[in-house]
């Protein structure tokens, strides 16, 4: 019996999945089953442990990934959902902050609650700040809301009510009267949901993770009883969107952790590279079939936040989604992957997505019934991929049937053969996810200088040289596997757990021995959530605190120290709380006090130490020699010629590539444009520069 590892992610287009076991690694793409996707997961496993040559019984761990509680909020396809609330606060879900993402657009689209008004369902009770009862709850008000919540066949509840993050009395005994009545019905409350101030976001969290708790409890338990009746009998772990593993058990209880769960798993394999080849500062650039996604990384750890966006009704405008209070790896995403369908606007110009082809039907050349072009349709015309092994040769690429939607949908608009426009999708996907990347560095307060990208997904090694040139990075490294790199991600991640409190204090007023106990209660709720699923393994603390100058509306993260905190500690933690904020604002502000909202405790398994690769400085280099050419049209001129066409398999360390060139292996192809050169590393990873 071996002790492999399994990892499966599942994409809007593909099921990717990496096996690791004997030292050896198996990847494979499959595309994936909507419909039910667990399909699409136990083909995969099939056929990668036939090709792997081992039985489902021998693997010890599975990590899975997906973004089916993303999809099902932004198609609004969850649970019928009722959210219990303090009376007088039923449409905090719908005033928000009454902030604008756009001033001046007097016929603004604002985001739709994923609870209609009729189903918030108020109830006599108050709190005050400390917690204090100021209105003992009417357990005969919520009792009379049991026949409401049966009539209109409620599927799952919400309860957020104010102040309760603070004290969950009054929320702990709603849930008890549930459980009664309604023991069949889900119950989120919002003091173990997004125990933090701010009801919007708090209530909003709650909601979003009532809504979508039916739905991947449902799918979690049929994919793990599919695994065991084929003989796959491993724990199954999750992939939370802070980038930390957790047991199905809480999965399924706080699903809402899971929405950024693949592209976590993206920016800690772009993390593992960047420690393996002693990069310290680094761009992830993971572009896949539906969306593509940039994370800085700075010392070996992808940059972190306590909030996300999900259903943003203004494409890329910052506060037009619901907002998630949860704890994620901060990045960008935007609808740009291979699927993403080309189209051209009322005033004649070329736009991608963010509608997706998806797996079903897909872009027009996987010969499925698609008819809209897709940027794999542009990539494929203007020669960058080989029709006959696309996805490891499960499918062949009709290249006619891509000309053919290109032309209709796109050449016919603006006068261009499908040849130029396709060329012209591509350029704009390509800017799309530059002006991506520019925003979110500014927004960061980080710049490109001295950069390296790691590309990764299905289509990051194909776009990669080209967004470097427009951002102005002149390295680019695309790791083996890169195809599949959020699955290879999986099996870097550690098991982890964060737990936040919300605690109002000021350095002036600050009082240690309350902080202490609630650093020390959620050390303990955070190292019992891990030791569900670390097996006795060592674990490592990490404590954070976010503070903002008295006045302030918003906080940064400061990092604190894993010690009992006394007096001499506040001028330290304000002195690094000055620097960080100088860090964003140039300088810090002196005089002012610092109030601290919330803290942060986050307890992983301490994984293997990764020791850079030492380099080998004049190594002989051997030019390598292509398999073959192929002709393709060059997106910076628009030039044809043919370029040199190498089999990723056949290139031994220190393998030599002037570009243009295409490398091609199962999942990806990586494009070295003019003007770049390549040389594989000892690791066997590609690195290009300019």
């Amino acid at each position: 019996m071996t002790s492999a590892r399994l990892a499966v992610d599942i994409g809007g287009t593909f099921t990717d999945l990496a096996l690791e076991h004997g030292g050896r690694r198996t990847t494979i793409k499959v595309l994936t089953t909507s419909a039910a996707p667990e399909r699409g997961v136990m083909d995969g496993v099939r056929t990668i442990t036939n090709t792997a040559g081992i039985a489902p019984a021998d693997i010890a761990l599975i990590i899975h990934g997906t973004t089916l509680a993303t999809n099902s909020i932004i198609e609004r396809k969850g649970a019928r959902t009722a959210l219990i609330t303090t009376e007088g606060f039923r449409d905090v879900i719908a005033m928000g902050n009454e902030s604008r993402y756009d001033q001046y657009d007097l016929n603004i689209t604002l985001p739709e609650p994923l609870v209609p008004r009729h189903l918030r369902l108020p109830v006599p009770e108050r709190l005050d700040n400390t917690g204090q009862v100021l209105l003992k709850l009417d357990e005969a008000a919520v009792r009379a809301l049991i026949p409401v919540l049966r009539d209109e066949r409620v599927e799952s509840i919400a309860i957020g009510l104010l102040h309760a993050f603070v004290n969950p009395i009054h929320e702990q005994t709603i849930q008890a009267i549930l459980r009664q009545e309604l023991p069949d019905v889900p119950v989120s409350l919002s003091s173990e949901v997004s125990p933090e101030m701010r009801e919007w976001e708090r209530f909003s969290t709650t909601v979003a993770n009532a809504y979508v708790q039916p739905m991947m409890a449902r799918y979690l338990r049929r994919l793990e009883a599919d695994l065991h009746a084929a003989g796959a009998a491993a724990p199954l772990f999750l992939m939370m969107s802070g980038g930390g593993l957790t047991t199905i058990e809480t999965a399924c209880r706080f699903p809402i952790r899971l929405v950024e769960s693949g592209p976590a798993g993206g920016a800690i394999f772009s993390a593992h590279i960047a420690r393996e080849c002693g990069l310290d500062s680094v761009l992830s650039f993971d572009m896949g079939g539906t969306t593509a996604k940039i994370c800085l990384i700075d010392n070996y750890k992808p940059q972190t936040a306590r909030s996300f966006e999900v259903a943003r009704v203004g494409r890329f405008r910052k506060g037009s989604g619901l907002p998630l209070r949860i704890p994620v790896i901060e990045m960008v995403e935007i609808g740009a992957g291979g699927g993403s369908i080309a189209h051209v606007d009322t005033m004649g110009r070329i736009g991608i997505g963010p509608e997706s082809a998806g797996a079903d039907p897909g872009p027009a050349c996987y010969g499925k019934g698609g008819v809209h072009p897709a940027v794999t349709d542009a990539n494929l015309a203007l020669g960058r991929y080989d029709p006959a092994r696309f996805a490891g040769g499960s499918m062949k690429l009709d290249l006619t049937a891509a000309h053919d939607a290109l032309l209709a949908d796109v050449g016919a608009r603006l006068s261009l053969s499908a040849e130029l426009a396709a060329l012209g999708v591509v350029e704009m996907v390509d800017e799309n996810m530059a002006n991506a990347a520019r925003v979110h560095a500014i927004e960061s307060g980080k710049t490109y200088q001295g950069r390296t990208l790691i590309a990764f997904g299905g289509g990051g090694p194909v776009h990669a040289c080209r967004v470097a040139e427009k951002i102005g990075i002149t390295r680019v490294l695309v790791p083996s596997g890169a195809g599949v790199g959020s699955a290879i991600g999986f099996l870097r991640a550690p098991v982890g757990y964060e737990v936040v409190r919300s605690l109002y204090q000021r350095f002036s007023t600050f009082d240690a021995a309350a902080v202490n106990d609630l650093l020390d209660n959620m050390r303990q709720d955070a190292e019992a959530a891990v030791a569900k699923g670390s097996f006795g393994a060592l674990t490592t603390e990490t404590r954070t605190a976010y503070m903002r100058y008295v006045g302030q509306g918003h906080e940064i993260p400061v990092p604190l120290p894993n010690a009992v905190l006394g007096d001499k500690d506040i001028p330290l933690i304000r002195e690094c709380y000055d620097r960080e904020y100088a860090r964003f604002f140039d300088r810090p502000v002196p005089g002012s006090d610092v109030e601290i909202m919330s803290y942060a405790v986050v307890v992983t398994t301490v994984t293997d130490k990764v020791a850079p690769m030492p380099s080998s400085p004049g190594a002989p280099r051997t030019e390598a020699k292509p398999a073959r050419t192929q002709l393709v049209r060059d997106t910076t001129t628009g030039t044809v010629s043919a370029w040199a066409i190498h089999d990723r398999d056949t290139l031994g360390p220190d393998a030599y590539i002037t570009g243009p060139a295409v490398v091609v292996e199962d999942e990806t192809s990586t494009l070295i444009g003019p003007g770049w050169t390549a040389v594989v590393s000892a690791l066997g990873y590609i690195e290009m520069t300019r």
